[in-house]
């Protein structure tokens, strides 16, 4: 395989992207949206063959699953997107030099973004919303789980690129095989950026594989500590959504730590959990704690992999401490730097905690489930970085956006 002749249409492509204005962007923005609720049949149905060769008990089958609301929700999104200012052009710096020089930065595209992503179709009309609106043309590399869904989506988007006179290489899926990948991650010189969205599984195989630059998202192993001066009804209703709300997310909660003072409260923080039959694994004072009061066959003795683990599914972890500073110390051992939480009515102890954790997103009194671009006003989110460089949390338009210097003079030269 050879894909170097796709990856240099989309090189030409990307460059065409700059004689689009921001209105004309925003109009096939619109245009798409409608065209994904307009062919939502098509969309699901496509979308129903790749769920018939996936087990309902597999954690990825619910990012998999597409259905009217959720491309309504998409739609949503991109015009959304469509309605956010264009994050080209902002002057960042400017500034004139003693010897006349005139100096001005300004915000860019990339260029060409690739996108390495497992089962989650939504990330194709995601991805493209975002790159388009930032100017940058994308090169997509789904999963075989999401292959007839991916390849539906995108020929509906090239459906309307074509309706607008635009390149459709602005935006290309690559074969859903592992060669392919291989050939993504080395295309020097075709590609600016990769962006894989996934298992911590696949973001380490990009990460030691790539020879391009890549911005690391996705693996979410994420904490709530219950202080002990957490409110119990805040601590139960934040547990509850941040477990449930969509457990097949990087965003779902994987792991509660509790003071040992407030163990008596934990049968109450857990009580609505029985209702999704949330399988605990808590270690042996939690385990105490809730023995009679949580269903049997849902509790069961932690092991040391219970803790460290995304589990992607309606299970959790409990780690009992005797102060913050413990609390602190198992998450900075365990967390992926994706999202952290405490509940708390001290003030000094959500200081420290917030001070303290390194992560891309840090909650006091709020369920991790927020940690999401369009809950933070971004519009949709081509991913949540949990690296430092660039970028860190919910990455929108600003995040895939570079600058370049604008130097303006009258002759001048360098003694």
């Amino acid at each position: 395989m050879n894909l170097n002749e796709t990856f240099t249409a989309v090189r030409a492509a990307s460059r065409k992207l700059a004689l689009l204005s921001d209105e004309q962007i925003n109009r096939i923005l619109n245009a798409v949206a409608d065209a994904a609720v307009a062919k939502t049949s098509y969309i699901l149905s496509e979308n129903e063959k790749d769920l018939a060769r996936m087990e309902k008990s597999n954690p990825k089958y619910d990012r998999l699953k597409l259905t009217e609301e959720r491309l309504q929700g998409i739609a949503a999104d991109m015009r959304n997107v469509a309605t956010l200012p264009s994050p080209l052009g902002r002057i960042l710096k400017e500034e004139k030099r003693p010897n006349g020089m005139k100096l001005t930065k300004i915000s860019v595209p990339f260029g060409v973004i690739g996108i390495i992503y497992e089962a989650r179709p939504n990330v194709s009309f995601d991805v493209f919303s975002l790159c388009l609106k930032s100017g940058n043309a994308c090169i997509l590399k789904g999963g075989s789980d999401a292959d007839y869904s991916n390849r539906a989506i995108v020929e509906v988007i090239h459906e309307v690129l074509k309706r607008f006179n635009v390149d459709t290489h602005v935006v290309e899926l690559l074969p859903a095989d592992r060669e392919a990948t291989a050939e993504l991650l080395h295309a020097a010189g075709y590609v600016d950026l990769i962006i894989p969205r996934g298992s911590s599984g696949l973001i380490n195989f990009v990460r030691q594989n790539a020879t391009i630059p890549v911005i690391e998202t996705g693996a979410g192993i994420c904490h709530t500590y219950f202080d002990e001066q957490g409110d119990t009804a805040k601590g139960a209703a934040i547990i509850h959504n941040a477990k449930t709300r969509r457990v097949s997310v990087c965003n779902a909660l994987d792991c509660v730590i509790i003071h040992q003072n407030r163990l008596t409260d934990l049968p109450a923080l857990c009580e609505k959990l029985k209702e999704s039959n949330v399988i605990i694994y808590a270690d042996a004072p939690s385990y105490e704690a809730l023995q009679g009061h949580y269903p049997a066959e849902l509790l069961q003795p932690a092991t040391p992999e219970s803790f460290g683990t995304e589990f992607l599914d309606y299970k959790m972890a409990i780690k009992t401490i005797s102060s913050i500073e413990d609390a602190l110390g198992h998450i900075q051992e365990y967390s992926s730097r994706h999202s952290e939480s405490i509940i708390t009515e001290s003030k000094e102890h959500a200081e420290l905690f917030t001070k303290v954790v390194d992560a891309a997103c840090v909650y006091t009194n709020v369920s991790t489930a927020f940690t999401d671009g369009a809950q933070f006003g971004l519009g949709a989110e081509i991913g949540i970085s949990t690296q430092k460089l660039h970028a860190r949390g919910p990455m929108g338009l600003e995040e895939i956006t570079s600058y370049k210097w604008l130097i303006e003079g009258n002759g001048q030269t360098r003694g």
